[in-house]
């Protein structure tokens, strides 16, 4: 699930790492839901309810 690597350089014991693993995830999902999710849908233009007449 987690990197080796990242899990490795992470201070403490194993209970200590996972509640620092989980600090950052919901970090990084409160920016995500913040700041770059309303930035990027300025971008996309998925407002625009178009629905045709059905053609009759």
């Amino acid at each position: 699930m987690i990197s080796t690597w990242v899990w490795d350089r992470i201070p403490g014991p194993a209970f200590l790492k996972a509640i620092l693993v989980a600090l950052v995830l919901v970090a990084v999902v409160l920016v995500l839901f913040e700041w770059v999710f309303p930035w990027v849908s300025t971008m996309i233009p998925v407002q625009d309810p178009t629905v045709g007449d059905g053609g009759s």
